[in-house]
């Protein structure tokens, strides 16, 4: 038996928290910015993905209009910084609403290391960063998408087996439903199948 919900019949409060609780596990795009008065902001964003891959092109969504975006649409740029399990303190930490003029930076202790090809500033503690140009932003509902082209990427040598970044070892953050977090669990390589090998029928394998 299913259980039944309706957006129409529920508030949007109560279907943000059943959507966010079945759209799981969402990758989190921890993004540096700069405010127009030259303060650094961090903070987390939990609905982030790839747009594009020819321009390379990722996207996070603000919900409401919070420093990021004011941030990013007045410079034009900004970092998503790899969020690492070993940080998820101090990465829920820079999710609090300080007003514009507190670097979350400073109010949470993280370093700032200098970018390539943006002013905004890296998270030196993270171990993958994609500097970004602002491409286009989406008004949508209560949200706005944000689209950047990635103009540079730098991953921690740490974590990369020859040119190529290993998961276990950048150990991403997830964020779940309520106040859940997630990590990696059992990690299970698995190819596609090609049509020139389809078998002919599907038997799960054992």
């Amino acid at each position: 038996m299913r259980i039944d919900f309706s957006p129409s019949a529920a508030s949007a409060r109560d279907f943000y928290r059943l959507l966010t609780a079945v759209v799981v596990p969402r990758p989190i795009a921890w993004v540096s910015s700069i405010s127009p008065d030259g303060v650094d902001n961090l903070a987390p964003h939990s609905f982030f993905t790839v747009a594009s891959t020819n321009p390379p092109i990722v996207q996070f969504t603000s919900v409401g209009e919070k420093d990021s975006l004011r941030n990013i649409t007045a410079s034009g740029e900004f970092v998503v910084n790899l969020a690492p399990a070993r940080l998820l303190e101090e990465i829920n930490a820079t999710g609090t609403n300080f007003p514009p003029e507190v670097s979350e930076f400073d109010a949470v202790g993280l370093a700032r290391e200098p970018s390539v090809t943006v002013r905004a500033p890296r998270v030196k503690e993270s171990p993958a960063v994609l500097e970004c140009r602002l491409h286009s932003v989406l008004p949508m509902g209560d949200s706005t998408l944000v689209f950047g082209e990635v103009t540079h990427a730098a991953v921690s040598d740490s974590a990369l087996d020859g040119s190529h970044p290993r998961i276990d070892l950048l150990e991403p953050l997830a964020r779940l439903g309520l106040d859940e977090w997630g990590i990696l669990g059992d990690i299970r390589d698995l190819s596609r199948i090609r049509l020139k090998d389809w078998p002919g029928h599907f038997r799960r394998a054992p």
